[in-house]
């Protein structure tokens, strides 16, 4: 494939008004390519999804965190207060407060909760940017080894470095181009398939590892790596094993405990596409859940009322 194929219809009333185009792909066990559509061998960024490897970067040299603030230290959270007074927490096991983090502000990512946040008086502010639980991790393993924390995002920094050779050990691929994520960090690039068999190699990490660590700390703080509502939450509860994660620009890595890995990216970066996506992908893998169900069609509205979806192009997963 040369270019990004269909994978989703949008359909209103019966009536397909447009397409989501992207790239998807499933690597096996041994990290080889077993079913793929689009682009997946190319330069991509994974954007968040980078934050699970991110994180391993940071437990290699030192960073003393597990459970729930692990999880926190590789999400995209939704800034619900919990997120919040993790982040408090792990900044304060670094003896610092919020006026260390170098995110820009932000609002919470998911609306009920910034209209809550907004309700109760706040603006914009470096902790509630989703990016906060790995940028207080980034500084904790900076106090940890003794690195300034000032240039913490610079991408020669002793941090960024370490990341750097843990995403390019897991992902099997040398890093092909570096960028600023939206967070101010930097964003790592590899292949479709590289983020796909790094996710298969998480979840199915023995015991004792550090990726299984990390692993561990998603599935069971799944609120944590995500938020209370997200669909990738809901969908580490239902499916047995299932390790996932989300990236910004319609970015979604899955693993399963078998091994296998899952990645998709849809080109126009509409988020709505993504979960649809994936669904499908499960379901041609041989998965079935009621959570599938709901998360392979995204509801369109009309009159504020249902009246079509987005949903899987059926002769892409057929």
């Amino acid at each position: 494939m040369t270019e990004p194929v269909i994978l989703a219809d949008v359909v209103r009333s019966g009536f397909v008004e447009g397409h989501h185009r992207g790239s998807v792909v499933v690597t096996d066990p041994d990290g080889s390519v077993a079913w793929s559509a689009g682009i997946v061998d190319e330069p991509m960024f994974p954007r968040s999804s980078n934050k699970p490897m991110q994180a391993v970067g940071m437990l290699r040299h030192g960073l003393d965190l597990d459970g729930k603030l692990l999880a926190l230290a590789g999400a995209s959270h939704s800034g619900e207060p919990f997120h919040l007074d993790g982040v408090r927490e792990i900044l304060a096991l670094a003896e610092l407060d919020e006026s260390a983090l170098q995110t820009p502000p932000a609002y919470p990512i998911e609306d009920a909760v910034r209209d809550a946040w907004v309700r109760a008086g706040h603006g914009q502010e470096p902790i509630t940017m989703n990016c906060s639980g790995k940028h207080a991790a980034m500084l904790l393993t900076c106090v940890r080894n003794g690195w300034p924390i000032d240039t913490y995002r610079a991408p020669d920094h002793p941090v960024q470095q370490v990341i750097r050779t843990a995403v390019e050990d897991i992902a099997g691929e040398k890093i092909s181009y570096v960028a600023v994520d939206g967070c101010g960090a930097p964003i790592l690039a590899i292949s479709l398939a590289g983020l796909a068999r790094s996710f298969g190699l998480f979840a199915a990490a023995q015991p004792g590892t550090l990726e299984a660590r990390v692993k561990d700390a998603f599935r069971a703080h799944p609120e944590y790596a995500s938020g209370t509502t997200r669909d990738e939450a809901a969908l580490m509860r239902a499916i047995p094993g299932l390790f996932g994660k989300v990236g910004a620009e319609a970015v979604y890595a899955v693993g399963l405990e078998d091994g296998r890995g899952i990645a998709v990216k849809i080109e126009d970066g509409t988020p709505r596409a993504r979960a649809v996506v994936m669904a499908a992908v499960l379901r041609k893998l041989g998965l079935e859940h009621d959570v599938l169900d709901v998360q392979e069609q995204f509801p369109l509205l009309g009159g504020g009322q249902p009246v079509g979806s987005v949903r899987p192009h059926a002769p892409t997963f057929g």
